[in-house]
């Protein structure tokens, strides 16, 4: 589910796709942002935004410095 995530991400570069994949794993595991709040992850290029709903993780942003 996570590389389906990642692979429909066409605005980035083919190389940062593991990147963000790794930042959304990370993203995963947060409990404690809820749909009002907004969270940011940041890698060595890359960036989410992202809140949850639930179980659900929403990315609402996702950049590339590349």
């Amino acid at each position: 589910m996570v590389q389906q995530a990642a692979s429909v991400l066409f605005d980035v570069p083919d190389e940062v796709h593991e990147e963000i994949i790794t930042l959304i794993g990370a993203v995963a595991g947060d409990r404690e942002t809820q749909a009002s709040d907004l969270a940011a992850a940041f890698g060595d290029w890359c960036w989410l935004v992202y809140t949850r709903h639930g179980d659900v993780i929403e990315i609402l942003d996702v950049g590339c410095a590349r």
